[in-house]
């Protein structure tokens, strides 16, 4: 579908992303957006999103990679600060640590499918939610009976940073921060849990511990990005497969191709459309000037399908060779928990194929309602289990 202009908050572009990306791509490679606060500017050709994610230097984290200005914080600054705190929770997320997780991921998703009942079912609520959200809950030490008020919260949190009106989401923002606030004064009190949260109070810098304030932003960051992003990846995925029930077949016939199958998920259909940066200085790019102090989103999933590195980019392939897309972003903020959502994802998808391989989808349901971010908050689907 051709567009004329590029609004990413109004159908069609909300509705499905991808129509605008040749537009963009061709067209308007940096594009000017005003009618939000702050205005912003977008880039979207692979190239220059890949050097602008490298240049730290002139396309900050400092103010935040959402679409407004906020104060640094936790993982979401530039280095030193961002060095300081990714080396606090890197080690749960070290390939090795991701890997002893791996049998533990697999029951659960066994577990999980054990609960659906034959028929029509929400993939979404029953699988491809819990799924990662019972994972970082645990790895943060949060008790299984709260993991409802957690995705409340989660939506709440992803939803505030790009909406036209923010304060709507204060209780619910106040609330997530006085239950995790709740949870490192128990570490405080009784430490050696063991626990994200539980190495987070017993770090130091510099001589000193950490803020309640410091621990906060960094459980914030993970609890959002631990489990949102990764159950958009699973309904991506297997939406994507459904829809072309010869490639779900394959997949069922050849677990081997989950891994692929993935990868081209990832590149098709990221499940975060892009993350924004803050200039440091004045870009002249493509002869559109984008002054100091401004936004710039940074849009991975029109990358993904630039031209001039991948053929047919808006077929989902199951034959893409291997390429790097930037669904996780690159260089210093490249995403932290990359690796544990392609081990949840994998998990998710060879259990499906495994224990429902007559899955069929009954419509494409409904999208995740933050427009940066893409997934499906409902995914009906049929199965005879």
């Amino acid at each position: 579908m051709a567009i004329a202009a590029y609004d990413p908050f109004k159908p069609p572009v909300f509705d499905e992303p991808s129509v605008a990306y040749a537009h963009l791509l061709a067209e308007r490679p940096v594009h000017y957006f005003a009618d939000f606060d702050p205005p912003f500017y977008t880039l979207s050709r692979h190239a220059d999103v890949q050097r602008a994610l490298r240049d730290i230097d002139t396309y900050s984290s400092e103010f935040g990679q959402g679409p407004r200005f906020t104060p640094p914080a936790g993982m979401l600054s530039n280095p030193p600060q961002h060095t300081f705190f990714r080396s606090l929770v890197q080690q749960a997320f070290s390939p090795r640590a991701i890997e002893a997780m791996r049998g533990r991921v697999e029951e659960l998703a066994e577990e999980l499918l054990d609960e659906i009942p034959a028929g029509e079912w929400d993939l979404h609520d029953a699988f491809a939610f819990p799924l990662p959200v019972i994972v970082i809950a645990e790895m943060l030490g949060v008790p299984a009976d709260d993991l409802h008020l957690f995705k409340r919260w989660s939506d709440a949190s992803v939803a505030a940073m790009g909406a036209a009106d923010p304060s709507a989401y204060e209780s619910e923002l106040a609330d997530l921060a006085n239950y995790i606030l709740a949870r490192i004064r128990e570490r405080r009190a009784a430490p050696g849990r063991g626990d994200l949260i539980d190495r987070l109070v017993q770090a130091e810098q510099d001589g000193k511990v950490l803020t309640d304030e410091d621990i906060l932003s960094v459980v914030n960051q993970l609890l959002v990005g631990g489990n949102e992003t990764t159950t958009s990846l699973i309904t991506n995925a297997v939406w994507r497969l459904l829809e072309r029930p010869a490639l779900w077949r394959q997949v069922v016939a050849e677990p081997g191709l989950v891994d692929r199958a993935l990868e081209e998920s990832l590149r098709f259909d990221p499940p975060v459309l892009g993350l924004y940066r803050s200039t440091t200085r004045a870009v002249e790019l493509h002869g559109v000037r984008i002054p100091k102090d401004a936004k710039v989103m940074l849009h991975y999933a029109a990358a993904n399908r630039d031209p001039e590195v991948w053929d047919d980019p808006d077929t989902f392939s199951l034959d893409r060779p291997a390429q790097r897309h930037l669904s996780f972003g690159l260089g210093v903020h490249f995403c932290l928990g990359a690796q544990l959502a392609r081990l949840e994802a994998n998990a998710a998808l060879r259990a499906l194929a495994a224990r429902c391989p007559d899955l069929r989808l009954v419509n494409p349901g409904e999208r995740i309602t933050p427009w940066f971010l893409w997934g499906r908050r409902h995914l009906p689907v049929s199965s005879r289990r």
